[in-house]
């Protein structure tokens, strides 16, 4: 019997490639802002949470006017974010197999919007949507994977979480879903707990419809 009811994705740096973009226009803010050079390297802090947590840590008060900022910088590099080689096929693969998906993120619902689902058109294949601000806690609290669970109506066993970041490993656990890590998107391993590597998309129908 299939373990799993519902496959629930993170979407930067698991469905798209946003890395070189967010890192480029966080670089731009951050210089704007503060009057700093701060190497990409030293911002890679920032994949997988929320813009505001980001913009508090480098020392920014003013968060609202600073993620206004970044997001205006972004739209600079928005010819550099691409959809991750199969992914429009993985999903129609799992819908196709009786999945439901559904999205955990990090971003804000107009970010969601802006993003993701009206340049890449996929939204149609999500059942139910996480933004960063339907819960009061971001990752890498529980909090957005338990808002999933109670707005789908199912236990945490009937799910998997599939994210590419410590942040995502770390919700996922505490909200005692499995973690399938997204090695496409990030390589690095090192201190990420899971239950499933894939290394690329087309590995998760393989390990998961035939299990």
């Amino acid at each position: 019997m299939r373990k799993y009811k519902h496959i629930i994705f993170d979407i930067d740096g698991t469905l798209i490639d946003t890395e070189e973009a967010i890192l480029q226009s966080l670089q731009d803010t951050v210089h704007e802002i503060l009057h700093k050079d701060i190497e990409k390297s030293e911002l890679r802090f920032a994949l997988g949470i929320p813009g505001s947590m980001t913009l508090r840590t480098l020392g920014i008060t003013d968060t609202e006017h600073a993620n206004s900022r970044w997001n205006e910088h972004l739209l600079k590099y928005k010819s550099r974010i691409r959809l991750f080689d199969g992914i429009p096929q993985l999903l129609g693969n799992l819908k196709m197999n009786g999945y439901q998906l559904g999205i955990v993120t990090s971003k804000t619902r107009n970010e969601y919007t802006t993003d993701f689902a009206v340049p890449f058109a996929l939204s149609d294949y999500f059942c139910t949507v996480i933004c960063v601000e339907d819960t009061l806690r971001p990752k890498p609290f529980p909090e957005p994977l338990l808002s999933y669970l109670n707005a789908s109506h199912i236990n945490a066993e009937n799910a998997i979480y599939i994210g590419d970041t410590i942040y995502d490993s770390q919700c996922a656990q505490k909200a005692g879903v499995d973690f399938g890590f997204a090695a496409w998107g990030n390589a690095a391993t090192q201190g990420v707990q899971a239950d499933y590597l894939f290394k690329r998309p087309a590995d998760i129908p393989f390990f998961l419809i035939k299990s």
